[in-house]
């Protein structure tokens, strides 16, 4: 899932479904059983936001299909394309204790460091390629490096400090 400074990016908008006012949206959050308690939500496309009242959600072929109050028509809903689906700060689900679980924004713009102090660089974006998520890591001179985001190498995860310590595998950087 994503985080913005106001707000919590649950989905985004990619195409009108069907003729009764419905966009189909990418599912941006690991709990899509949230649709069901969503009812405000702000709407973001760049400079431009709106606020929304969701009155409907069905899963349909891995995204999820939503309906938004006042908006009947596929002509309504071709507007819609585009947009984030926002939820307030207060919305964000607690992840369960005892697991070594993160949100992406506690990621972004952590410090790499190596486990002997070396600065690595900050991580940009997490990329989630299926086996497990890379951490898309800035160098110092601006070159990316992808760390894989798995215990063995990222050794320790501070997110209040805001460092992530990693013992890489010989060569990786040089990928």
């Amino acid at each position: 899932m994503n985080s913005q400074q106001d707000g919590i990016v649950i989905a985004r908008t990619v195409k009108a479904f069907g003729i009764r006012g419905e966009v189909a949206a990418e599912i941006l959050t690991d709990f899509p059983e949230r649709f069901a308690d969503v009812e405000g939500v702000v709407l973001r496309r760049g400079g431009e936001q709106r606020e929304a009242t969701l009155e409907g959600h069905r899963f349909h072929k891995g995204r999820v299909l939503l309906k938004f109050a006042g908006v009947d028509t596929m002509s309504g809903a071709e507007l819609l394309v585009g947009f984030d689906v926002v939820v307030a700060d207060d919305e964000l689900f607690e992840l369960p204790e005892g697991e070594d679980l993160y949100y992406d924004f506690d990621l972004v713009g952590c410090e790499v460091v190596s486990t002997s102090g070396e600065a690595i660089g900050t991580v940009e974006s997490v990329m989630r390629t299926g086996a497990h998520e890379l951490l898309s890591v800035r160098r110092p001179g601006g070159r990316e490096a992808l760390v894989p985001f798995v215990d063995e190498i990222c050794v320790e995860v501070d997110v209040a400090a805001r460092r992530i310590v990693v013992e890489l595998p010989e060569g990786l950087l040089d990928l």
